[in-house]
């Protein structure tokens, strides 16, 4: 056996279909085309839609997308609760001293220094907030989020980019 006589086994190719080559090929004459008119002579663009304006310029230039499930929290360090007066701190007294606007949801994070024992109620805490707090002697009570265990509604409206 020479390397000329190596072939793939019998059936195991095809040819490839010549279209558009006369009667020697696939689709005959036409070439599956139909007959005459802007389409049978190549001359249209990919994406071309008759004049309308094609979908790639429609679409917005935008990368990605906004998650309209997105849960925001505002930050509040506890070296910022330390400061405060008081040892009882609910979501209503971060928004009376000026820490949060109302209706929002508040994430209590470590960082400062905490010297005294603080009950604190949020909507989430971080790992080391929550650490600093128990250490001090305080305690953590994490409020339940307004939507419940699932997702927040959806924001934005039909035409947000999502």
């Amino acid at each position: 056996m020479k390397l000329h006589d190596l072939a793939p086994p019998k059936g195991a190719t095809k040819a490839k279909q010549r279209v558009g080559r006369g009667t020697g090929g696939k689709g005959h004459k036409t070439a599956g085309r139909g007959t005459k008119g802007q389409h049978a002579r190549n001359t249209v663009p990919a994406g071309f839609e008759g004049g309308q304006l094609p979908l790639m310029q429609r679409i917005p230039k935008l990368k990605g997308f906004t998650n309209p499930f997105r849960v925001v929290y505002t930050p509040v360090n506890i070296g910022v609760l330390a400061s405060l007066e008081g040892n009882e701190f609910t979501v209503q007294t971060m928004i009376d001293a000026g820490l949060c606007r109302p209706k929002a949801l508040v994430k209590v994070l470590g960082q400062g220094a905490l010297s005294r024992p603080i009950r604190v109620s949020a909507h989430a805490f971080s790992a080391s907030a929550a650490a600093a707090i128990t250490t001090a002697g305080g305690s953590v009570e994490k409020m339940p989020l307004p939507f419940g265990n699932g997702r927040p509604p959806a924001s934005g409206n039909a035409l947000m980019n999502r």
